[in-house]
């Protein structure tokens, strides 16, 4: 057992999570997403979850990435809903640093990742990809 960790983080997350580098997208989709059909490296499943629980999980092992847009939402017709304010606060970013996405251009995006995460949320567009930063230096 590993200390200190989020329980939401399971052995399969943390691998994928770790294997990706600087600028590599996970995606943290919601239940009405299309995950099977676009997962082109790692699908994992976390059904009983909501989105924002799930990327603060990531949030709490992964930097955002410095160097280009960290956080993409899908756009909603009818401006910043509830969940994506929530994943904007997960992602410890605000609604400047977040960059909204067509939808199909969302999709389009999202094939290319590294990973994504299908959760439970069934809230529409509570869809996110995440960009991961350069892990910082600790000294020993």
């Amino acid at each position: 057992m590993l200390l200190n960790l989020d329980p939401v983080l399971t052995g399969r997350m943390l691998l994928a999570l770790d294997e990706m580098g600087h600028g590599d997208a996970v995606v943290i989709a919601d239940a009405h997403f299309t995950a099977a059909k676009l997962a082109r490296k790692h699908l994992i499943d976390v059904p009983g979850l909501p989105s924002p629980r799930v990327l603060t999980a990531i949030r709490s092992v992964v930097v955002p990435d410095t160097y280009g847009p960290a956080l993409d939402l899908m756009a909603a017709p009818d401006g910043v809903l509830p969940v994506q304010e929530e994943l904007m606060a997960a992602a410890g970013l605000d609604v400047a640093a977040t960059r909204f996405i067509e939808r199909f251009a969302f999709y389009d995006l999202a094939a290319e990742a590294e990973l994504i995460i299908r959760t439970g949320e069934t809230r529409i567009y509570g869809n996110a990809i995440f960009r991961k930063g350069v892990t910082p230096v600790v000294s020993a």
